[in-house]
């Protein structure tokens, strides 16, 4: 399994023989390089998004167009894309449900934020947030999307075990270090943890090292973009 940071909250995630583009935001997105772009959407098979903002679905439709993969999410979105940005192929799915993607099962998840996309009559609002348990090759991945902290983890953790979680921790719009790492601590029992949703924006955290100072026992990888992290 390899799981590739893109910057802000979008990932690369190679598992099984599925490659899911997690909420990427590519074009605008400061901390991803351009130019790498080929290299980054290269052989996906899935585009999974968690919610409707615009640094979440931003580069979407257009990779789910040009590579002819689903885009995969809550209903709303699905059908928005499909409706009016030319996505052919959609997987709509709701909380507790389970998709298989390329040998991968993908269930969906709660989350606490908004969901909308912005245009001309304002903000439309696109279902309800989410997130994602991701198993496959013996592990499974908790993907918080944009989230704080909720007693539904204690849920999660029960009936999924994730012993790899991708948390939002930037703070401002998300949990902080400190409340992802309360969540992790009281909830969880990972293994390794890959922070996102920082270090793009000044208003974000610019560091993990608050959430590895207050988990010591779980293995806090803070990513490069474009660098695979191999699990």
């Amino acid at each position: 399994m390899k799981i590739t940071w893109l910057g802000h909250a979008g990932f690369r995630i190679e598992i099984e023989n599925a490659v899911i583009l997690l909420d990427p935001w590519l074009t605008g997105n400061p901390m991803f390089p351009a130019e790498k772009r080929a290299e980054a959407i290269a052989g996906a098979t899935h585009v999974l998004l968690t919610h409707g903002h615009g640094d979440h679905t931003g580069d979407a439709a257009a990779i789910a167009t040009e590579l002819s993969i689903p885009v995969v999410g809550v209903p709303e979105i699905v059908g928005w894309l499909q409706a009016t940005a030319g996505v052919a192929d959609g997987i709509g799915f709701n909380k507790g449900g389970t998709v298989a993607l390329g040998g991968a099962e993908v269930t969906m998840v709660m989350a606490t934020h908004s969901s909308s996309v912005t245009t001309d009559a304002g903000p439309l609002y696109m279902g309800t947030e989410s997130g994602y348990m991701i198993a496959g090759e013996g592990h499974v991945i908790y993907v918080s999307g944009d989230t704080d902290v909720m007693a539904d983890m204690q849920i999660f953790a029960d009936l999924h075990a994730p012993d790899i979680g991708i948390l939002s921790c930037g703070g401002h719009y998300t949990m902080d270090m400190k409340r992802a790492a309360y969540a992790a601590k009281t909830f969880f029992d990972f293994k390794t943890i890959i922070p996102c949703h920082y270090r793009t924006f000044p208003a974000l955290a610019q560091s993990a090292a608050p959430l590895a100072e207050a988990l010591p026992e779980v293995e806090v990888i803070e990513p490069e973009v474009l660098t695979p992290i191999t699990i």
